[in-house]
């Protein structure tokens, strides 16, 4: 290359293809010291994967307790989403403990995925940065006018590069058959021209594209403080995948297209302001009955009073506008999104690992039942073959330990009655071909 150049430009290979370009650049999953660490890295990534692409994961046995509260909590201000999925000596985190395990934590800094295990059970994983990150873009040297550009990114925003890797990551879980664990704690894209021009609509594109072609079950999770918002809900909306994909939330976090101070900016202008002040305020009502009591001739009178009602109404300005924001937020809490059913259930982020666990054990088990059913019955959609199963459960549909603790103890039933659909179906292939044949 430097021959091409015709001068000395660059001083080893590195510089092309060194880890300090291929990690930042999500080439590389991971760096390490030495081939023995390399090994051991590769060793622990397959032990994540199941031994056949249509196989169940690769569940193994877990010393640390499914039951147990998750210690470690997310906090109001800026922190290190890591801890929230590995915690700390001090505090347990939602994963088994030593389980987790980051990649391509060198790109795309603003989100972080990697693999653990929920009771054994492995899983991918997707979170979010919050606090403030930095891309440093290398000078090149081949052009003496370059200089190296750090270009700062803020928390819960999506950008070019993060909105790929959570793609890529999605499409990597996808084909290692794992369940996917997305912490959603998102504020939107970033809209800006320079990341407009960076490609940011197209990476968006990709999470849909990868989410709706997702085989295996999506959990998303808003985490306490957290929150999910603008386009950013668009491209993990469960209407994606319905079969796959089911959204949670924390009692304490929030969710909604737009921040409550945009809603209150569209639907509770200064002029909707004022007129719920002359409707509700007493003051303000006195001073509009003796502003039309007034003889239109006084026009003293009615310039004081005029300025008295715009004393007032700046006065009640603040205090209308923050019980607006206040009612808009309201709108964005847990309680009300189960309410309009956009989310499934409310989870306190102590008992996230015992709720997740048992569900994800269940729609294992689940899952293969209903592959079964479609195999036994090409007629059937999954809709169909959840709706025998759901018929056939003598326990609370919504309750997942009971429902697995029902699974396990009628396996021989629910088998019986997809080898008996199984005879059913071919029975009735065999009299619709007869029938052809008899025409």
């Amino acid at each position: 290359l430097n021959k091409l150049l015709g001068k000395e430009v660059y001083t080893s290979q590195d510089q092309l293809g060194g880890p300090q370009v291929m990690f930042p650049n999500g080439v590389s999953h991971e760096i390490v010291d030495d081939d023995q660490q390399g090994v051991q890295s590769i060793i622990q990534w397959l032990s994540f994967v199941p031994t056949t692409t249509d196989a169940p994961p690769a569940v193994r046995e877990s010393s640390d307790p499914v039951n147990r509260d998750v210690e470690w909590k997310p906090t109001p201000t800026p922190y290190d989403p890591r801890l929230m999925l590995s915690g700390t000596d001090d505090a347990t985190g939602f994963f088994d403990k030593g389980s987790w395990k980051e990649y391509l934590d060198g790109w795309g800094k603003s989100v972080v995925i990697g693999r653990g295990r929920l009771g054994g059970i492995p899983m991918g994983a997707i979170s979010v940065e919050t606090r403030l990150v930095e891309k440093i873009i290398p000078a090149d040297p081949a052009d003496p006018n370059s200089r190296e550009a750090i270009l700062p990114q803020a928390g819960q925003v999506l950008f070019p590069d993060s909105s790929y890797k959570t793609a890529q990551a999605l499409k990597d879980f996808n084909n290692e058959g794992l369940p996917v664990m997305i912490f959603a704690n998102w504020r939107g894209f970033s809209g800006g021209s320079r990341d407009m021009s960076g490609e940011i609509l197209k990476f968006g594109s990709m999470i849909v594209d990868a989410l709706r072609e997702y085989e295996h079950p999506i959990y998303i999770y808003f985490p306490p403080f957290g929150e999910l918002r603008g386009g950013s809900w668009v491209v993990v909306d469960p209407t994606i995948n319905e079969e796959k994909m089911t959204m949670f939330s924390d009692p304490e976090a929030r969710g909604g297209i737009l921040e409550p101070a945009g809603i209150v900016e569209i639907k509770f202008r200064l002029a909707d302001q004022l007129k719920a002040m002359h409707r509700i305020d007493p003051q303000l009502l006195a001073l509009d009955t003796e502003l039309e009591g007034t003889d239109d001739t006084d026009k003293t009178s009615q310039e004081d009073i005029k300025e008295q009602i715009a004393a007032r109404e700046e006065l009640l300005k603040p205090v209308y506008l923050q019980a607006a924001t206040e009612f808009a937020d309201l709108h964005d809490k847990t309680g009300r999104m189960k309410a309009k059913g956009v989310i499934k259930e409310a989870v306190p982020w102590a008992e996230s690992r015992k709720y997740f666990f048992y569900l994800a054990k269940r729609r294992i088990a689940q899952d293969s039942y209903v592959a079964q059913l479609k195999a036994a019955d090409s007629s059937l959609d999954y809709a169909s073959a959840l709706a025998i199963i759901s018929d056939m459960c003598t326990v609370d549909w919504d309750d997942n330990e009971a429902v697995l603790d029902f699974y396990a103890s009628s396996d021989d039933t629910i088998s019986a009655e997809i080898s008996q659909l199984k005879t059913a179906s071919i029975k009735a292939q065999i009299e619709a071909l007869q029938k052809e044949l008899a025409e």
